[in-house]
């Protein structure tokens, strides 16, 4: 059975950085006519790193099956993580940086992988505030989820 063709673009959002954080995210179905589905979301106490990871957890974990993914991101933290090698060297260092320290939102990251061996992803990046539609897009669902969430406080 053929995978189905997705695209995902997410951006996270922090402010302060620690703080306040939202992250969206835009399903594009490349094989039913580019139909989008938009996604959001946050956490009262988070860091805008985290608010990227979760960006994509989310995203990923809506898809139904085992899909053909191009994920695009503005973070170079999530994409070099899987595209230059970062995670194979923070596992085989038992989650230790190359500095020895524990590795930042490793919880994240474990949750990403198993969403990595589920789906066929393709990580790019592309510049942030730069006018990219989807990429805007993302941020304005991700700066909305924040506000939201500091309102209600």
């Amino acid at each position: 059975m053929k995978k189905p063709n997705v695209e995902i673009y997410t951006d996270g959002a922090c402010s302060p950085n620690p703080g306040t954080g939202g992250w969206g995210a835009i399903l594009v179905a490349l094989d039913h006519g580019r139909q989008t589905k938009e996604l959001s979301g946050g956490e009262r106490d988070s860091t805008n790193n985290r608010m990227e990871l979760m960006a994509a957890i989310r995203a990923l974990q809506t898809l139904k099956q085992p899909s053909k993914v191009t994920l695009y991101t503005d973070s170079q933290y999530l994409r070099n993580a899987f595209t230059q090698g970062w995670l194979e060297n923070w596992q085989r260092n038992g989650w230790r940086t190359a500095a020895k320290k524990p590795v930042a939102n490793e919880d994240l990251w474990r949750e990403l992988l198993k969403l990595d061996a589920l789906h066929t992803i393709r990580w790019e990046w592309v510049m942030g505030h730069a006018g990219h539609e989807y990429n805007e897009r993302c941020d304005q669902l991700a700066v909305q989820a924040r506000r939201k969430i500091d309102r209600r406080n």
